[in-house]
């Protein structure tokens, strides 16, 4: 079985794009107005003025997740939202030493709520989150037949290819009309979803 590097900074990045850009003062996908932006900091600082930044990121994680959850979620799949329960459990576990180490996260977060560009490509190439053979993958995948959802058909299990890609495939969608980008379990190469196994390996990175 081959292992696959898991780099949760990448893909909390990943994940913070997405639900900046999905906001309704961006591309209209899920029901939060700018909570990721400039408003949302000066709602929330007041109490929690060292960790605000993560608060707001929580709940628009969940609005986020709740939103593709209803539009497209088909039996044993995971989206950019929704992957395994032992990549989630590790990710939450992670969540802690951000919070411990919040102001090395101000930047991007100041960088984020800023985003200007309407296209979502762009944005993530601009944070350097893609290389060039991931944007070659992202150009042949294609929107469903009814336009909701956007299939990846084989990938590393959990590798920050597939995670990229479960990101980058919101760009397939519209304004007001997101497209979800998901991989069926049984198309993950390289590992059982079944009987996972994680051990720390430093740099917020995991292996499976």
């Amino acid at each position: 079985m081959k292992q696959a590097d898991i780099n949760f900074d990448h893909l909390l990045k990943l994940r913070l794009i997405i639900a900046r850009f999905g906001e309704m003062d961006r591309a209209r996908w899920w029901n939060t107005d700018g909570l990721l932006g400039k408003h949302g900091k000066m709602a929330i600082a007041r109490g929690f003025p060292k960790t605000h930044h993560f608060v707001q990121a929580k709940i628009v994680f969940a609005v986020a997740k709740n939103r593709c959850d209803e539009l497209y979620n088909p039996p044993q799949s995971i989206n950019l939202w929704n992957l395994s329960a032992s990549v989630e459990n590790r990710f939450e576990a992670v969540w802690q030493g951000w919070l411990d180490q919040a102001d090395v996260w101000v930047p991007f977060f100041n960088d984020l709520a800023d985003m200007a560009q309407d296209n979502l490509t762009d944005v993530i190439q601009k944070f350097g989150l893609i290389n060039q053979r991931q944007l070659e993958t992202l150009g042949k995948m294609r929107r469903s037949a009814e336009g909701r959802a956007v299939q990846i058909t084989q990938a590393q299990a959990f590798a920050d290819d597939l995670i990229t890609l479960l990101a980058a495939g919101f760009a397939k969608g519209e304004i007001g009309k997101p497209a979800i980008p998901y991989i069926l379990k049984g198309n993950l190469v390289g590992t059982s979803i079944k009987n996972e196994a994680f051990k720390l390996k430093g740099n917020n990175e995991w292996l499976l």
